[in-house]
């Protein structure tokens, strides 16, 4: 058996839901990791946070056995980085925000190769984080995908979220966008031929790297209702979105559109595509979740490492109560997982490999 691939999964915010998830996403995953992923073998969890909170917070699940017994097997690492004060679950303190941070840099740390032939972790998993007590603590955070964006000296990154489709079993709706956390007013000064072309090159790439898909298909909504309605309601589409998507077929990129969103989103149209491309963030990421949410993966893409994350927030009033869910989580460490074991040519079946030239000739763009 090929050594272990080391995955670090940052427990996020202390007071918040992060470290309740951690534990019991990798409980439930206890007996799924001795060569069920795809037969690329076995996988160590390194666990960045405080040991003591772990620790606390596992006693307040009762699940404190459970739990030794998890890091006695050897296939999860406690990586301890102190937290600046004692947290109570539900109580936010600005003197953690720090904490917060270091976790990230460590796991970002881990996933460059710093000299080493090949990075300490194959992939990094997030919980979610408190942008507001970062923010608290005097450093200027807007988000993980910014930062980690800036962390490693990335000009350009897409955030994707994916999901199961209910009425297709065992395809993943996965939802990119052009624009993220941006007021509505500044989206369409925000939207440029380049950035667009960028987006769709980034998304073609590791489509084919982490996911094994030949050929990723790539559906592309306007801007505008009707996707502009042939200019009059706006010219979006006709000045922007059409020309990237001319350059991007130039690059040999299978990217169609634009599509009207408010009738993209429907299984007839999705089971043929690999991914939608939305222009911001509620148009693209309130269909996915109304049929995805709590079983979401965000996955930040055009990183030179992999990294995915839970789909929700720190979920404050539930930490420490044995209340909160932790699908997401699972799912964030398998897509993790999946798309380390194609990175590292450890995932052998081709999972999720897309079949070039089929079709689905029911959807026409309007322009």
């Amino acid at each position: 058996m090929p050594n272990p691939l080391s995955l670090a999964i940052s427990t996020g915010e202390p007071a918040g839901i992060g470290p309740d998830i951690t534990i019991g996403a990798l409980l439930q995953l206890a007996g799924a990791n001795h060569g069920n992923n795809g037969g690329s073998g076995h996988y160590r969890f390194h666990v960045l946070g405080d040991a003591r909170l772990l620790a606390e917070r596992a006693a307040a699940l009762g699940v404190t056995h459970a739990w030794e017994r998890r890091i006695a097997d050897g296939d999860v690492v406690i990586e301890d980085i102190p937290l600046a004060v004692a947290c109570d679950p539900g109580r936010l303190d600005a003197r953690n925000g720090p904490y917060v941070l270091a976790l990230l840099d460590a796991a970002i740390a881990g996933c460059l190769p710093q000299g080493r032939a090949t990075p300490r972790y194959a992939a990094m998993v997030t919980a979610p984080v408190q942008k507001s007590t970062i923010n608290d603590a005097g450093v200027p955070f807007t988000g993980h995908t910014e930062y980690l964006a800036d962390s490693a000296g990335v000009a350009r990154v897409v955030m994707m979220l994916a999901g199961p489709q209910p009425a297709h079993d065992n395809a993943m709706l996965r939802v990119a966008l052009a624009t993220t956390h941006l007021p509505l007013r500044a989206v369409p000064d925000a939207l440029s031929i380049p950035l667009l072309l960028q987006t769709l090159i980034i998304i073609d790439a590791d489509l084919r790297r982490y996911f094994g898909i030949a050929r990723p298909r790539i559906l592309v909504t306007g801007l505008n209702p009707h996707a502009g309605e042939s200019g009059h309601m706006g010219r979006e589409e006709i000045d922007v979105i059409v020309p990237a998507l001319a350059r991007a077929k130039d690059a040999g990129i299978d990217a169609r559109g634009p599509f009207p969103a408010d009738t993209l989103f429907q299984p007839r149209h999705l089971r043929d595509a690999d991914c939608v491309l939305a222009m911001y963030h509620d148009q693209g990421l309130a269909p996915l979740k109304y049929g995805t949410f709590g079983h979401g993966v965000n996955i930040t893409l055009g990183l030179p490492f992999i990294r995915t994350s839970v789909d929700h927030g720190t979920a404050l009033d539930l930490a420490g109560t044995g209340q909160a869910e932790h699908g997401s989580m699972i799912e964030a460490i398998r897509s993790a997982v999946t798309m380390a074991g194609h990175a590292t040519g450890r995932h052998p079946d081709g999972a999720g490999a897309s079949h070039p030239g089929h079709t689905n000739p029911g959807l026409q763009p309007p322009c």
